[in-house]
């Protein structure tokens, strides 16, 4: 369902340093008659030569599209040079993500779409006190568990710990963790994804060979099988705990729907490994749907027309196509 009764999506401009404005325009340029969607952003920070409409509100973004990138504007202290992040503009990146969930808030827009931010920049110029975006939108919706899903055509997975050292984890993996990543994730397969009865849910050892019974570590018997064993009494499709360096290839991928990861690069090496252009970061266990493209803001190469949109376009379909779900569902 996405018909005019769904509001446009919200797209954050990041930090408009980096590539966010250019692979914002290029999705815009893409997806013009497909997805409705509007830029909250300085209108000084789009590339030069693009086509503009400054839109009052959200509203106005369905007829603009054919025009413009649609625009609400958002004026920051000073214009972006590509490639030389100003700390004068932090601020303006989070109020640009403020404004976004405002509006998600209000039903104003149908989901939000987040260009690439520089958390240096946030935390040393904006008094930004969170590990990510994700963190942050999760305090702005009144706490909960977010779940970061790394999402493609060919693998979806989400890992339970994010943002921390590698020494840390242990410590982070907790059974009540554990658990509830798996329960959200199997929900969103069902609620955004369609998917009624999840073939299984594939989840991974924290150690070598998951533990080689003890020998190579203990956590996966300790606090990872009985967590996957009092699900599967439940009556979820659960796989695990499994060696993860034989889960990702074809024919193991073949035989799950979801991955769940107990560590950031266990879970993003293999995904960008297959999908590196047109992964998608969602968060789930939000009010609100959240996407963003799977990469950061390339400073190195911004400004010089060599940014690959395809994850912001990828993130947009699938955030429009997520909102179409839930409202799909509210209408059973």
């Amino acid at each position: 369902m996405t018909g005019p009764d769904l509001p446009p999506v919200a797209v954050t401009c990041g930090d408009p340093s980096g590539i966010g404005p250019e692979i914002i325009v290029a999705a815009w340029e893409t997806l013009r008659d497909e997805v409705p969607f509007f830029m909250i952003g300085d209108p000084r920070n789009v590339p030069v030569g693009t086509r503009i409409v400054a839109i009052d509100t959200p509203a106005d973004a369905r007829s603009a599209m054919a025009g413009g990138l649609p625009v609400l504007p958002l004026a920051f202290p000073k214009p972006a040079k590509p490639g030389l992040p100003d700390p004068e503009n932090a601020c303006g990146v989070v109020e640009a993500i403020q404004r976004a969930v405002e509006l998600a808030g209000e039903g104003a827009a149908s989901a939000l779409c987040t260009a690439p931010v520089s958390k240096r920049e946030l935390v040393s110029h904006a008094g930004f006190a969170f590990p990510g975006q994700t963190e942050f939108l999760a305090h702005r919706a009144g706490g909960g568990h977010p779940v970061m899903m790394l999402a493609s055509e060919e693998l979806k997975v989400v890992p339970v710990t994010t943002h921390i050292p590698v020494s840390e984890v242990p410590r982070a993996l907790t059974a009540d963790r554990l658990e509830m990543t798996i329960r959200v994730t199997d929900r969103a397969l069902r609620d955004d994804f369609g998917i009624p009865e999840p073939r299984r849910i594939a989840v991974a050892g924290l150690n070598p060979h998951a533990g080689e019974n003890g020998v190579l570590g203990g956590e996966d018997a300790i606090i990872i099988a009985p967590v996957c064993d009092r699900l599967r009494d439940e009556g979820m499709s659960i796989a695990g705990p499994l060696s993860a360096d034989t889960m990702f290839h074809a024919q193991a991928r073949m035989g799950y729907d979801a991955a769940i990861a107990m560590y950031h690069d266990q879970a993003l090496i293999p995904i960008k490994t297959l999908a590196f252009d047109s992964g998608v970061n969602v968060t789930l266990g939000l009010p609100f749907v959240r996407t963003s493209p799977d990469h950061g803001t390339a400073f190195d190469i911004a400004g010089r027309g060599e940014a690959n949109p395809a994850s912001m376009i990828a993130a947009l379909r699938l955030a429009r196509g997520i909102a179409s779900a839930r409202l799909a569902n509210t209408r059973k």
